[in-house]
């Protein structure tokens, strides 16, 4: 059936350009010298700066607009980019073109979860710069016109105790799901097998607010050095595969039923196998590993995990099989794999064969539930 007019689609997966003035605008008087900024080089390009070391990448594969062949890693100025990466009117624009009625968007120059302040020296500047950028999604990007981008933010996951008192800030400001890397254990930090989270999870289990996991966010693939990047860009999503799997297999539900995450970027086609092979070993070993009185990884997945796909032919005909309520879209603008200005035509194509129930749930409901975002 053809996807109907009047579904909203909620993209859960898209990304933001930070505009120049974000941090400056934002930080403590005392930190500004040292805070990001933007230098306009000889050569016309566009570097962040932060405490005096540069971060070229402005642009972070913004190639919304572009043909194929131009493709690249990233613009190197702002002019090189659609103003819709970074100008909120503009991406409304890009939006109602794209036919997508609501985004949640995450950063580009933090990382996807805040990785580059966590990889900062002083951590002072780099608590600050995480509230900065909250501050601007919250009461800028996503107030600038209502209804339209979901707020998510940032904490400071390098310090537990910063990490509470940002998420209870920024619940009380409204924000709607928080970006976590999908691996802490990968960055060095304690895993989701300990209660080192614990105080976390439970303003975010009594608030009912979601984390976003980003395929990314805890390092990149074990990729071969002399391979070509199309290599790495196939192999991020099994990110997801792994850090589903180490979720499914935790206590962590026990103690926070409502506690929820989605997998953004990761795909869906795999889950299918993913679901079936934890379910095997989980039947054969939990007797010796300490899991005999464990919930089965299938039931935790279809209650507390959500996938979220751009483009996804392999999961979407199985979609019975992962489950009609644990499925999201995502259109992922400015980057490459985006399909801008064509999503809402490529998504009706891909869930033409699915009723119009399972169509609405997967590209607008599951996601305004998942993130408390009714219709306006």
């Amino acid at each position: 059936m053809p996807l109907q007019d009047d579904v909203q689609i909620v993209s859960v997966d898209d990304h933001v350009i930070e505009h120049p003035d974000v941090f400056q605008d934002r930080l403590p008087e005392k930190l500004k010298a040292r805070g990001p900024k933007i230098t306009h080089t000889p050569e016309g390009k566009d570097v962040w700066i932060i405490d005096g070391v540069p971060h070229p990448s402005v642009g972070l594969n913004a190639v919304a607009g572009k043909p194929r062949e131009e493709y690249g890693l990233e613009p190197t100025a702002y002019d090189d980019m659609r103003p819709g990466c970074y100008t909120i009117e503009d991406r409304i624009a890009d939006m109602d073109v794209d036919g997508i009625h609501a985004q949640l968007c995450f950063p580009s120059l933090p990382g996807f979860a805040g990785s580059t302040f966590m990889n900062m020296p002083d951590k002072e500047l780099a608590a600050a710069c995480v509230t900065a950028w909250n501050d601007w999604c919250i009461d800028e990007w996503c107030a600038g016109m209502p209804g339209r981008q979901i707020p998510l933010s940032l904490v400071p996951f390098w310090d537990i105790d910063l990490t509470v008192k940002e998420t209870e800030r920024v619940l009380a400001k409204g924000s709607r799901t928080i970006s976590f890397t999908e691996m802490p254990h990968a960055l060095g930090l304690p895993s989701y097998h300990t209660d080192h989270w614990d105080p976390f999870f439970a303003l975010l289990n009594e608030a009912n607010v979601p984390l976003s996991i980003h395929f990314g966010s805890g390092g990149g693939p074990n990729v071969a050095a002399d391979a070509p990047f199309t290599t790495a860009i196939a192999m991020y999503g099994l990110n997801s595969v792994l850090a589903t799997i180490d979720l499914c297999n935790t206590r962590i539900f026990e103690r926070f039923p409502n506690l929820k995450f989605a997998l953004s970027e990761g795909g869906i086609g795999w889950m299918p196998y993913a679901l079936e092979r934890m379910d095997y070993t989980w039947e054969r070993h939990r007797y010796y590993t300490g899991m005999v009185d464990a919930q089965k990884p299938s039931d935790i997945f279809r209650e507390h995990i959500y996938g979220c796909f751009i483009h996804d032919e392999a999961g979407l005909h199985n979609v019975d099989r992962i489950g009609v309520d644990n499925i999201m879209f995502e259109g992922d603008y400015p980057h490459s794999d985006s399909n801008w200005p064509h999503a809402r035509k490529m998504l009706a194509e891909s869930l033409a064969h699915l009723p119009d129930d399972v169509c609405r749930k997967i590209a607008e409901d599951n996601a305004r539930k998942l993130f408390n975002w009714p219709r306006q």
